[in-house]
């Protein structure tokens, strides 16, 4: 007989797997219960509980603190009062921004008339003589001043702070520069003088007061580019805690007849108003350059800028208790009246670094790379005369990428010769320093 090799089971007839088919059971509560719980972690139950004992709590806490669904903004729309917000609204107009130009005072006033009328000045439309809404006090109110005014029967409602362009207001420092006296090589004596006219009055107004002297106002710090004077100003930055301005010269040259001098002035009414401030003017010969006449006329909104500057300086208003840096390396080209003392009391300047300040300034670039032990910074100061600090900075720079280049995690003192020998002697040419010796 051949053999079978399919076997019985899949010889099986219909009739066969019908007779095999077993009853369906029905699952009990206890087998649902377990299925339940397939893919919940041994923690579910506990967390919800506590889930929701939190928002039980919350709730109680809204309650009893008066918060309402409507006061959040999701309530049922059912439950909105349309027409009580309308009437509000209503009766809460926008008020008209206008200036008040002069107050009037009334001699005899009767029992129901004020003392005192205003004169609003609204742009484009006309000018009134109004009186003060209930919720005003006469005090509030200066010659001026710009206030908000309704527009039925232009009564005062509000005192307004004084219009500053966004511009001014974004060249105010808000975080402190992360770099202190320590990181400026090279500039100890500068630092020194620098210190004397910002810090010390305000520290120590007390000396100046038992002299009968007015402190310093003006700095001007001029030298070859990359010598430390932006940086020092950073350093003020970091140091003082009054309010700190920073401008670029450039930001003042506009292209329309007096937005430069609007500026000027919406940046001094800025310094005005706080306690204490110091504006520092970064390249400041891009707007104060000596005054000429060229033909063209292309130079007099420059000129009608430095002039609004030379009159916030020294003009007929008194400046306050604003320090003034300005920092330049074309000092040849500046106007003799923004130079002369009371506009910039203290001139300093700052120089090439000596051999000391030169392995100063090594050793503060050395401090942060992972540097060999016994290099000798005064060799390396002794190989790069007549160097400014930008440039031995790029020596470091420049040793640091000559490490990586062969692939080492550690910088020689070979890498910083070879770096001296790049930097200082072949860039040598492209030096800012002779072309500064040169007009100055």
């Amino acid at each position: 007989m051949p053999k079978d090799y399919l076997g019985e089971d899949q010889r099986k007839v219909r009739a066969d797997e019908d007779k095999d088919d077993k009853p369906i059971k029905a699952l009990d509560e206890g087998d649902i219960a377990l299925l339940k719980t397939y893919g919940v972690g041994p923690y579910t139950r506990s967390i919800k509980k506590v889930e929701d004992d939190i928002a039980a709590a919350v709730k109680h806490v809204n309650e009893i603190a008066g918060v309402k669904e409507s006061d959040t903004g999701l309530a049922h729309p059912g439950l909105w009062d349309l027409a009580a917000d309308k009437q509000m609204m209503q009766e809460e107009q926008s008020l008209q921004v206008a200036r008040c130009t002069k107050i009037i005072n009334v001699a005899n006033p009767g029992p129901k008339e004020a003392a005192s009328q205003y004169v609003i000045n609204i742009k484009q439309l006309a000018k009134f003589v109004v009186g003060l809404a209930d919720n005003v006090a006469p005090s509030d109110i200066e010659e001026g001043m710009r206030v908000g005014v309704d527009r039925g029967k232009y009564q005062i409602h509000l005192p307004l702070p004084p219009r500053i362009d966004p511009t001014v207001t974004m060249m105010q420092v808000e975080e402190k520069p992360d770099v202190t006296y320590a990181d400026v090589g090279g500039c100890k004596e500068q630092i020194e003088k620098l210190r004397e006219v910002v810090e010390t009055p305000l520290l120590h107004p007390e000396r100046f007061v038992n002299l009968g002297i007015d402190p310093p106002k003006g700095v001007l710090l001029f030298g070859p580019p990359g010598t430390g004077k932006t940086l020092s100003a950073r350093a003020v930055a970091n140091r003082t805690d009054a309010c700190f301005i920073r401008v670029i010269g450039s930001e003042l040259v506009q292209k329309y007849v007096g937005e430069g001098a609007r500026l000027v002035r919406d940046l001094f009414d800025m310094a005005r108003s706080k306690k204490a401030c110091v504006i520092f003017f970064d390249e400041i010969d891009a707007v104060g350059g000596a005054r000429f006449d060229d033909g063209a006329g292309g130079d007099n909104e420059v000129q009608r800028t430095m002039l609004e500057l030379i009159n916030q300086l020294d003009g007929f208003d008194a400046r306050g208790n604003i320090k003034v840096l300005m920092a330049t390396n074309r000092p040849d080209t500046l106007d003799p009246a923004l130079l002369r003392p009371g506009r910039l009391d203290r001139k300093v300047e700052f120089g090439l670094p000596d051999l000391e300040g030169r392995a100063n300034i090594f050793r503060i670039h050395a401090k942060s790379m992972s540097v060999e032990r016994d290099i000798r910074y005064e060799l390396l100061a002794r190989l790069c005369p007549n160097s400014t600090g930008a440039e031995l900075r790029s020596v470091c720079t420049e040793a640091g990428m000559f490490a990586i280049r062969a692939r080492r995690k550690v910088a020689t003192e070979k890498d910083f010769l070879d770096a001296v020998n790049k930097v200082i002697k072949a860039y040598a040419k492209f030096s800012a320093t002779p072309r500064y010796m040169t007009y100055n």
